[in-house]
C-alpha cells in the first residue's frame, strides 16, 4: 500500500482517482490546489502525487517545477487532456515520471500507479546498494595525515589517471593493497576489475596458469579451458602481490606481457590481447635483488616506473590515534557494543609501541581490546596481554626500533637496546645462528602460525617455509594448517 496525493480541482475526476486507488489497496490524499498539496506534502509520507496539468493559479507544470526547486523528491504523474499532448511532453521532460490522457481509465491509472511505484522502489533499492558501495569505499579508505601520507596520496591521485605501472614497497602489514586499491579507484578503469593474485602464495608449478590461464589438458587435471588473472583483469587493473617471489623464467614471460600486453596460455598457441594496468607490491629491496640477480632488472625498471614507498606505521606514529578509533569503532559496530573512544593513556601507549606488525598488527591489538574491554572506553589495561608484548613494552626506555635506510630508499630496522624486556640474547654474532634464534622467537610469538610468524619476520610465507626447510632446519615446526 502506498499513499498517493491526487491533485485536481475537479471534483469528479477526484472521485474517480480516489476511488481507483482505494480499490488498488493504496491511500489517497486529495487537494485541489497546488497551496493545499503543499500543505499535505510538508506532513511527508506521500510516495506519489498525480496531479492535473491545468488548475487555478499555478498549472501542473509549474508544480512540478516547485516540487523541484524546494528539494521534494517524490515521483509525479502528469494528467493531461486528449488535445494537450504537448503538455505531456513538456511534463515528461520537466521530470514527471509519468503521464495519464483524460477522461481517466481506470486501467490505464492502474497501470500508470504500478509503473511509477516499482520505479520508486528500484530507485530506493539502487540508493541503498549505492550507500553500501559508498561504505565499502569508505572502509578501504586511506586512513592519515601525517606528511608521509600525505606525500604518498598526492602521488597516487597524480599516477592513477595514467596507465603507468606502479611499484609499491614496504614492509608486511603497512597497507600496501589498499593504495593499489586506491590507485585502481581513483583510475578511468575504476568501473572495471580489481584482480589481486598472490604470486606468494601460490604452488610454483600453478602460478604461470594462475597468470595466464589454460587450455583444457595442458597438464594433468587440466579438464577445461581456464582464464588467467591477465584476461580476467582485461581493461582494469592487475595486482601482483608479493611479485619479488616470483621464479626467474616467468618473470621473462610476465615482461613480455607488460611490452607487447598479449600472451598465450599454458597449453595453448594463439595470442590474446589484453589492456591491463599492472600495480606490483613487495617487502624486499627490489633494486638491491635485481643488482644480485634474484630478480630480472628489466622487469624491475618496468615495474617501478612509478615506485612509492609505504612507511612503516612506528615513522607516522601521530596516526596511530585515528587509526586505531576507526578500528576500535568499526569492531564495536560489528559486535553490537558501544564505544565511546580510547582513553588518552592508552593512545600515548599505542604511540609508544613499535608495531613490528605495523597497521595488521594495531587492528589486531585494537580488535581484542574492544572485545575484552568492559567499558565504553578503551583503557590502558585492556591493551594488556597482547601476543606481542604491547604491556611490557610501556615505559621501558630505548625500546622503539630505529629506522636504517640503505642505498635504494627501503628501511630496515634494528634494536638499540641489546637487554630488557622483548629483547633477544644472541649466543654468537653468526648470522644463520641469529635467523635460527628469530625464527624460533617468531614461531612462538605465532603460535606456530607460518603466515604470521612471516609478518613478524617481514619476509614471505614461501621465504619462511624454504628456511625452515632448508638444511639444519627442523621440519616440523609446524604444520601447513597452522598457516
Amino acid at each position: 500500500m502506498a499513499t498517493i496525493l491526487y491533485v485536481d480541482d475537479e471534483p469528479s475526476v477526484g472521485l474517480i482517482l480516489e476511488d481507483t486507488l482505494v480499490q488498488s489497496g493504496h491511500s489517497p490524499i486529495g487537494a485541489r490546489s497546488v497551496p493545499e498539496a503543499l500543505q499535505v506534502l510538508e506532513r511527508g509520507g506521500v510516495d506519489l502525487i498525480i496531479s492535473d496539468y491545468r488548475m487555478p493559479g499555478l498549472t501542473g507544470l509549474e508544480f512540478l517545477q516547485l516540487l523541484t526547486r524546494e528539494g521534494y523528491d517524490v515521483p509525479l504523474i502528469m494528467l493531461t487532456g486528449y488535445a494537450s499532448i504537448e503538455h505531456a511532453v513538456a511534463s515528461i521532460k520537466a521530470g514527471a515520471i509519468d503521464y495519464i490522457t483524460k477522461p481517466v481509465r481506470p486501467q490505464q491509472l492502474e497501470l500508470a500507479v504500478d509503473q511509477a511505484l516499482e520505479f520508486v522502489r528500484l530507485r530506493r533499492e539502487n540508493e541503498s546498494l549505492r550507500k553500501e558501495v559508498m561504505q565499502f569505499r569508505n572502509e578501504r579508505q586511506i586512513i592519515g595525515d601525517s606528511p608521509p601520507i600525505r606525500r604518498i596520496l598526492q602521488t597516487v591521485s597524480m599516477a592513477a589517471p595514467t596507465r603507468a605501472t606502479v611499484l609499491l614497497q614496504g614492509e608486511s602489514g603497512t597497507g600496501k593493497e589498499l593504495f593499489a586499491r586506491a590507485i585502481h579507484d581513483q583510475s578511468e578503469r575504476r568501473e572495471r576489475p580489481f584482480i589481486k593474485l598472490n604470486c606468494a602464495a601460490l604452488p610454483e608449478g600453478l602460478v604461470e596458469s594462475a597468470l595466464f590461464g589454460h587450455e583444457k589438458g595442458a597438464f594433468t587435471g587440466a579438464i577445461k579451458r581456464v582464464e588467467g588473472a591477465f584476461e580476467r583483469a582485461n581493461r582494469g587493473t592487475l595486482l601482483l602481490d608479493e611479485i619479488s617471489e616470483m621464479r626467474l623464467d616467468l618473470q621473462a614471460k610476465l615482461l613480455r606481457v607488460l611490452q607487447e600486453q598479449e600472451f598465450e596460455r599454458v597449453g595453448g598457441t594463439s595470442s590474446i590481447k589484453v589492456d591491463v594496468r599492472i600495480i606490483a607490491t613487495t617487502n624486499r629491496d627490489l633494486a638491491t635483488e635485481a643488482d644480485q640477480g634474484t630478480f630480472r632488472q628489466d622487469l624491475y625498471y618496468r615495474l617501478s616506473t612509478i615506485p612509492i614507498m609505504i612507511p612503516p606505521l612506528r615513522e607516522r606514529s601521530e596516526d596511530i590515534p585515528v587509526l586505531a578509533l576507526r578500528f576500535a569503532m568499526r569492531n564495536a559496530a560489528e559486535l553490537g557494543k558501544k564505544i565511546e573512544g580510547i582513553a588518552p593513556d592508552a593512545l600515548e601507549a599505542l604511540q609508544k609501541y613499535p608495531w613490528p606488525g605495523n597497521i595488521r598488527e594495531l587492528q589486531h591489538v585494537i580488535e581484542r581490546a574492544v572485545i575484552l574491554t568492559p567499558d565504553p572506553m578503551i583503557q590502558q589495561h585492556s591493551l594488556e596481554g597482547t601476543r606481542f608484548g604491547l604491556a611490557h613494552s610501556l615505559g621501558a626506555p630505548s625500546m622503539r626500533p630505529r629506522s636504517v635506510t640503505t642505498p635504494h630508499g627501503m628501511h630496515s630496522v634494528r634494536s638499540v637496546s641489546p637487554s630488557g624486556p622483548g629483547a633477544i640474547n644472541l649466543a654468537s654474532l653468526n648470522v644463520a645462528d641469529a635467523e635460527r634464534v628469530l625464527i624460533q622467537h617468531a614461531l612462538a610469538a605465532a603460535d606456530n602460525n607460518r603466515t604470521k610468524a612471516a609478518d613478524l619476520l617481514g619476509i614471505s610465507v614461501r621465504t619462511l617455509r624454504n628456511k625452515l626447510n632448508g638444511p639444519g632446519r627442523e621440519t616440523d615446526a609446524d604444520d601447513d594448517s597452522a598457516a
